[in-house]
This record gives C-alpha cells, structure tokens and sequence, in this order.
C-alpha cells in the first residue's frame, strides 16, 4: 500500500512537468541586457556554477571540495552557484553572475551556439575524456531495448541534457517514432540520480541516464545493482566540460586553466578528484562535440 500512495503521490506531482512547455530560464531583470564582457577581480568571490547533474543535495556533497580548492588556489573565496535547470546554469554565465561553471555537453552546445560559451578544460575519467546515455529498467523488466518500452512511462532528465534527453529523442528518430507517440507517459526529473531512483522503485518503467552518474551512483550505493539494469548504449560523447564566458578577463581565465590542469600534481588536489571519480583535467577537443549538433538538427530540438 505504502509503494502505490508513493506512486500515485510521484506521478501526480511529476505529472504537469511533462505537459508544461519547456520555458528558458533569464535570471535578469526584465528589460536589461546581458552584459557583452565579464568583469572579475580578486576582491570578488570566485562563482562556480554547477549544472543540476545531480540532484542539489548530491551535488553540493560532491563538488564543495573542489569549489573551496579553486578558490584558494585562485587567492578568493570559492562560491558554489546551483541551477535547477541546465538552462539556469547557462544564463548565470552568459550573464557574467558566474565565472565558470560546470556543464553537461547539450548545455555546453547551446551555450557554445547562444553566446559563444567557451571550452577550459574536461575530466578524464578511467583514462577517457568520453561517456555514454544509458537506457536502464528496473532489474526485473523484461525489456530488452529501448524498443521494449513503447506505451509505458519514461523519465528525461532535463530538456537541454544530452545523456538524459536528446539521445533517446535521437534513438526514438532512428526507430521513426516521437516521444509522445512511442511513451504513454514522460517526466522530467532534473537529476541524474532521481530519474535512476524512478526506475529503481518503479516509479518509471525506463530512463536515459549518464553513464558516469550511473556507475558512479551504484559505487556509492552497491543496493542500485540488484534494482536497475541496462538494456541499451549510445555511441560514445564528449565528456561534460568546463566552461567560462567567452569574454572572462584572460588571465584569469589562463589561472583558471592551469589550477584545473595541475590538480592531479598536489595531494589535495588529488584526494579531491579521487572523491569525484577524476582521474585529472586535460585541454579539450572541439570536434568532440560535433555528434551531439548533428544529433540536435536531427531531431529539431534545439532549445
């Protein structure tokens, strides 16, 4: 009784996500333009905006360590910025209310499109700079295949994510279907590790995930291996990235870089990253992110 009221309660209250248009999200004061040039001096805080990968608790445990330690490293006081919406992250950027932030790659190709959004640097985890969308079910679905899941209820993570959204919207073109005709129902759940939750209590008969919050989910908590499974991948996508305003003050953009790529030289930095299931920062490749555009103008949804 109790898991059918946490259902009911679930769907109802996820229910009007899915319906709702999805809005962008402006954090400025109507009427005002976004400012062309990000001003930043050592007397100001250093704002490191996180984008909802996690949910905010989950993310505010993982990245404390490293926004205090580029803080320092940067002769400031480290602020970490959270967004509820990958759109929200974007708009602190673009609009200079953050000085870097931490994207997921969809977010990172529209920012690149809307404002010029620029690469720092990428982690390399278990020696790759890639990863993957996972389609996964409850452990006992007899779903095979994303083909599998036609007619039942599917959670998206967040509309400009890439793992979480825009490759199973690929994958559903491949196979000529849509979302709303292929699923009798989908959510948004804004986080990695809830729409993992979803399907592990079989609030949702499926999700697309990130790989990396996925294995680094049933590491921190070994009980998700014996209630979720994967039944699909994606070719491999350049990793989520580090990102800055394209027009931060350069030599504080250039410090920024090299306390990221260092991290990994200094025991603090390596217990940091060794927390994070980082292996170090490297220099990024453009081109990386080449499949994830192709796979936006395919599916025309571009937000």
């Amino acid at each position: 009784m109790r898991r059918i009221v946490l259902c009911l309660l679930f769907l109802l209250l996820t229910s009007c996500v899915s319906r709702q248009p999805y809005e962008k999200v402006s954090l400025k004061p109507r009427g005002e333009r976004a400012p062309t040039k990000t001003v930043v001096t050592n007397r100001l805080p250093l704002r490191v905006a996180i984008a909802a990968i996690l949910s905010p608790k989950s993310t505010m445990r993982s990245y404390a360590d490293l926004v205090t330690y580029l803080g320092e490293r940067m002769g400031r006081e480290g602020q970490m910025l959270q967004g509820q919406t990958y759109a929200e992250v974007n708009e602190m950027l673009k609009t200079g209310q953050a000085d870097l932030a931490f994207v997921c790659t969809g977010a990172y190709v529209v920012g690149k499109r809307d404002f010029g959004m620029e690469l720092l640097v990428v982690p390399q985890i278990r020696g790759e700079t890639v990863y993957y969308s996972y389609i996964i079910v409850p452990a006992d679905s007899p779903a095979k295949s994303l083909a599998d899941l036609r007619g039942k209820v599917f959670a998206f993570t967040d509309p400009m994510s890439n793992t979480g959204h825009l490759a199973a919207l690929y994958m559903l073109k491949q196979m000529g279907e849509t979302p709303g005709h292929f699923f009798r129902k989908t959510i948004f759940t804004y986080s990695h590790d809830k729409s993992i939750q979803a399907v592990a209590e079989k609030l949702v008969d499926g999700a697309a995930v990130d790989s990396l919050v996925y294995n680094y989910l049933l590491e921190l908590e070994p009980a998700y291996r014996e209630k979720v499974k994967i039944i699909q991948s994606s070719p491999p996508y350049g990793m989520p990235p580090v990102v800055v305003h394209p027009h931060l003050n350069p030599e504080i953009k250039s410090q920024l870089r090299e306390v990221l790529l260092n991290m990994h030289e200094d025991r603090e930095g390596r217990a940091i990253l060794e927390k994070l299931h980082i292996d170090r920062f490297v220099l990024p490749n453009e081109s990386d992110y080449d499949s994830v555009r192709q796979m936006l103008e395919a599916v025309g949804q571009w937000p």
